[in-house]
């Protein structure tokens, strides 16, 4: 059931003027109650969003406010450094009267408040090579302007949220326990995840040697947090930014090629159809390298494949750990959902071993243009 918030709370806690009009409740979002305000004053409609934060998730609102805050501040430095408009192409979060950017309300609910952007759409699937072209041009310029951000300054709000090889020893944990007694229905499965442990430790190797640098990652880079503007059609605005912390960008690239290049859905019964599209990979890379080749890392550009791979892995891993744990972490349908997930995702994986070679090619092609 979704909360309800109290007006003059929101009203009395925030910078928010003019006559009340309603709301529109936003249910495209899976953490967080999120609720679009109506207001209008001298003739002129403005909208505010409003959300309460999930803290079961993010136990620490001032580090995750400091992320978003410091981050979307630093976006509109350069926006406004370059004539773009602020406002439009990324959020704006109103600070609340105590001087953070969320208040807590009698309950003890957490709230923040943030500008709507108007005129904007998003997408929830990818009908086209080319909205997922602008995918990657949006994703690739957050990333590049981001480039000189001091990443080390931010909270890691989730800690060990790509950190594969600690997923792998969580998999191993969950495989010895056995809580939901399913260890011996998968064994296909946990010898697919065990044949791949060394793939864990690659990026986390790279990071040693200080062969990957630092970045700010969104870590949620789906298609459905990019705002197109409604004329041009282009992705103006990255949205969601719970997730912003210190990591790699490769980790951004392969999930958004692991929700974006499959041919089927995450929930996909029939493992014939899944697969990597390697149309849908060679417009996205084209796109995220156009704006942040110049920003990236020869090392980053090389390991961009990979890390497609990796993600769908690391995922796919982390739906077994929790079917074997009883289905305690992901939202299920019905029993047996996490393991299609699992499948899937390893079926995604398999496919991309086998067009690896042909990734790296469009890769290198896409770096040299």
């Amino acid at each position: 059931m979704t909360p309800q918030f109290d007006l003059s709370f929101i009203q009395n806690n925030f910078p928010i003027t003019g006559n009340y009009l309603g709301y529109t409740v936003k249910n495209d979002g899976h953490i967080n109650a999120t609720f679009v305000l109506h207001f209008e004053e001298n003739g002129k409609k403005s909208d505010y969003t409003v959300q309460r934060i999930n803290t079961n998730v993010f136990k620490d609102p001032d580090a995750l406010m400091q992320n978003i805050v410091g981050v979307t501040s630093f976006l509109r430095e350069k926006i406004a450094a370059r004539g773009g408009d602020p406002d439009r192409e990324t959020l704006c979060f109103l600070p609340a009267q105590d001087g953070k950017y969320y208040a807590t309300d009698a309950n003890g609910d957490c709230w923040r408040c943030y500008r709507y952007v108007d005129d904007v759409y998003t997408c929830n699937t990818i009908d086209s090579a080319e909205v997922f072209y602008n995918s990657g041009l949006a994703f690739g310029a957050f990333q590049k302007a981001l480039a000189d951000y001091p990443a080390e300054t931010l909270a890691e709000t989730i800690p060990n949220f790509h950190n594969t090889y600690s997923r792998f020893l969580d998999f191993e944990t969950a495989v010895q326990e056995n809580r939901s007694g399913r260890r011996d229905t998968v064994a296909a499965e946990i010898q697919f995840v065990r044949d791949r442990e060394a793939d864990t430790h690659v990026l986390l190797d790279l990071i040693e040697k200080r062969e990957l640098p630092l970045r700010v990652t969104h870590n949620d880079t789906k298609l459905n947090n990019i705002l197109f503007d409604s004329k041009t059609n282009q992705g103006i605005c990255i949205i969601d930014l719970d997730t912003v912390m210190p990591g790699l960008s490769l980790y951004d690239f392969g999930d958004s090629i692991r929700f974006g290049a499959n041919t089927a859905s995450e929930d996909e019964k029939d493992l014939s159809k899944v697969s990597l599209s390697l149309p849908l990979y060679k417009a996205y890379i084209e796109g995220y390298l156009h704006t942040a080749k110049d920003s990236l890392w020869a090392r980053e550009i090389e390991y961009l494949p990979f890390s497609a791979k990796l993600m769908t892995f690391e995922c796919g891993m982390r739906f077994l750990t929790d079917y074997l744990n009883g289905d305690t972490y992901f939202k299920t349908e019905y029993p047996e959902h996490n393991l299609v997930r699992c499948r899937t995702q390893f079926t995604l994986v398999a496919d991309m071993e086998k067009k690896m070679a042909e990734m790296q090619k469009i890769t290198a092609e896409a770096a040299k243009a």
